[in-house]
């Protein structure tokens, strides 16, 4: 498994030079979707990350596939320096930093919540607005039901965790009676 600086390291690249010439969102688009086909395809990542196979050929595979896809030149150039480094199984790890580092410069933060049971839209506009509040940032939600939540909410954003779940308001609970006795 490649490393994840080695991933960082070429998503900063990449990043950079989006930057420069002010295609951060194409590039990161570009990635999304390499990387999607990659997932969906498996037999293909497999084929152009196995060594296995002479370098030309999975070049070849490789450009097949890039000239039926509308990615710009810089991305396909890149993709190519992956293969070629041997770093083209990173290429989920890139694009997953690549678009943490779209977040930071755009001052999105992913917020992920994890419920017992759906949450209401109004609740859901509610929170949003909330945490938006809290982190100064625009947030992205990403609800998940977890059966094992009594009641509460449970939201980590990055580090921060907030757990407002029944569980956690009974541990303190519980932690404020021992220290009382």
């Amino acid at each position: 498994m490649i490393s994840s600086k080695v991933s960082k390291r070429y998503a900063r690249a990449l990043f950079s030079l989006g930057q420069q010439d002010g295609n951060l969102e194409r590039y990161g688009k570009d990635l999304r979707e390499f990387s999607g086909f990659c997932r969906e395809h498996g037999e293909f990542r497999n084929a152009i990350t196995n060594r296995v196979f002479p370098l030309d050929e999975r070049r070849h595979l490789l450009h097949l596939v890039l000239e039926k896809n509308s990615y710009s030149e810089v991305v396909k150039n890149f993709l190519n320096l992956l293969l070629e480094k041997d770093r083209i199984g990173a290429i989920e790890g890139i694009t997953s930093y690549y678009e943490r580092l779209m977040d930071d410069f755009s001052n999105i933060a992913r917020a992920e919540v994890l419920i017992p049971r759906p949450l209401e839209e109004d609740l859901q506009e509610g929170l949003v607005k909330a945490l938006e509040s809290l982190t100064s940032k625009v947030i992205k939600l990403e609800v998940k039901e977890d059966k094992e939540l009594v009641g509460g909410v449970v939201v980590r954003i990055g580090d921060l965790v907030l757990d407002g779940s029944v569980k956690a308001q009974l541990e303190g609970l519980k932690e404020s009676l021992k220290r009382g006795e």
